[in-house]
């Protein structure tokens, strides 16, 4: 597959399970997600299921799947999978497909995902796929995932997680903002007497400081964070031979 993320959440599996299960649910932590839609199912068949992503304040980007999970398999974990497609012109991404697995870890669960899709739009989507949109699938991937164990462990919902988010970038941005500016305007400050000199070298000194703590630093621990996660498997990952049954659903 071509994105894989991990998270290890301290949760209860079934816990986990209906958090990413229950479209409700699922869409207020996932970044990737606005609206989930259950469609009408046979029974016995895979569920079909709509999706949109609001990308603009006047643009949604809307296509449609199917899923099917395994709940209670013999060696404890669980597995879902999907494939998706989005006829819409506006969207780079024109089908994929995906699966989740849940893995019990002592007090926890190793929560994993690897999918992949097909650009459109040829040369072109294939460039613009590799420099912008695959990074940021990624991305969004492990921030959600992230977001999802804040609200599991210790009950941030996915809408205060969104806002400290939001609030810690607004304080690294001011913070970077006022440090270039003291760096590079600091002399223009009114003399301090006999501080002065003692100033004008400890003004640009702590600039860079403040500027390096704002860049660098690592997030608060209620803020969702796509570093959190593991990017890379520790061993070499297989799709589920669950997915290959939604190969004639689509």
């Amino acid at each position: 597959m071509g994105l894989y993320i991990e998270a290890r959440i301290r949760a209860d599996l079934d816990d986990l399970w209906t958090r990413t299960q229950d479209p409700a649910q699922h869409r207020r932590w996932d970044l990737r997600f606005t609206e989930i839609t259950l469609l009408p199912s046979a029974e016995g068949e895979p569920q079909r299921f709509r999706y949109a992503t609001r990308v603009l304040p006047f643009l949604k980007i809307a296509g449609t799947g199917v899923s099917a999970g395994e709940r209670r398999r013999p060696d404890g974990t669980r597995t879902s999978a999907l494939r998706f497609a989005s006829p819409h012109p506006l969207s780079l991404l024109a089908e994929g497909s995906g699966y989740w697995r849940y893995i019990p870890d002592g007090d926890g669960v190793r929560f994993l995902t690897g999918y992949d899709y097909r650009p459109r739009w040829g040369v072109l989507g294939t460039l613009a796929d590799r420099l912008l949109l695959r990074p940021l699938m990624g991305w969004a991937t492990a921030w959600s995932f992230d977001r999802l164990r804040l609200w599991l462990e210790r009950g941030i919902t996915p809408e205060r997680a969104r806002a400290n988010w939001l609030a810690e970038l607004l304080l690294r941005a001011l913070t970077a903002a006022l440090s270039l500016a003291l760096f590079d305007y600091g002399h223009l400050l009114p003399p301090a007497g006999p501080l002065s000199p003692l100033l004008s070298f400890t003004t640009p000194a702590l600039s860079l400081v403040a500027l390096s703590l704002a860049l660098l630093a690592p997030p608060l621990p209620t803020t969702p964070a796509a570093r959190r996660c593991l990017r890379t498997p520790s061993t070499h990952a297989r799709a589920p031979r669950l997915l290959r049954t939604l190969e004639d659903h689509r």
